[in-house]
């Protein structure tokens, strides 16, 4: 007999559990369906709304997204290497200044110049003008520093051009106080510390005689 009555207070327990899991389910069932509901809802009210704003704003047109410029990665600085190369000439050449002419010329009845190694067969066909002078550059005017900047970038230049054969027109000095060849003298030193000069004579008299210098670039 007890046996029999503890085995229907276990089935009783049994239901009941049961009956808590089945309202359990049943209330968790009924959340979600109410959520969905409210989603619903919410869905149908935005749809609404757009409806409504279609119908009062009318047809429209979206805005074209514009391409975006893609611009190339911005490149490095260059490095000054002429510049560098042009500070070190100059102050090469400002060192230089105590040098005089009879220590670099060779002076003749017509001056001229010739690099060590240079026979004097290039100053004779200079003389003879058996090169063609292919440019030429006038220094008259300049103030001492302004002419030997612009006889550098001269040479410089005609060097990079691939010429042989150029003039250089000083002048004659005439315009000086004392009519004194004062930047005369110095071209002629300018001429003979650039390593690019491998001879330079007194031009021809139809070319400027004693107030210029046909110059021989390598």
């Amino acid at each position: 007999m007890t046996k029999t009555l503890k085995g229907l207070q276990d089935l009783g327990d049994l239901r009941q559990q049961m009956q808590a899991e089945r309202e359990q389910a049943e209330r968790e069932a009924a959340a979600v369906a109410a959520r969905r509901a409210h989603e619903r809802e919410a869905a149908q009210r935005a749809e609404a709304e757009r409806k409504l704003f279609v119908r009062a704003a009318g047809p429209v047109q979206p805005l074209r997204v514009p391409e975006r410029v893609r611009h190339a990665p911005a490149l490095p600085p260059p490095e000054p290497t002429q510049l560098r190369l042009d500070e070190k000439r100059v102050l090469a050449e400002a060192i230089g200044e105590g040098i005089t002419p009879h220590t670099l010329l060779d002076t003749d009845d017509a001056l001229s110049f010739r690099r060590e190694g240079i026979g004097p067969d290039v100053t004779q066909k200079l003389r003879r003008g058996e090169w063609s002078i292919q440019d030429e550059i006038d220094l008259h005017g300049l103030r001492s520093e302004e002419a030997r900047e612009a006889l550098a970038e001269f040479v410089r230049i005609a060097c990079r051009r691939g010429m042989r054969c150029v003039r250089i027109v000083h002048g004659k000095g005439l315009g000086s106080p004392g009519k004194t060849p004062v930047l005369k003298g110095k071209v002629h030193l300018w001429l003979a510390r650039k390593s690019e000069v491998l001879a330079f004579v007194q031009a021809r008299a139809d070319e400027g005689g004693a107030g210029a210098v046909v110059v021989l670039l390598s």
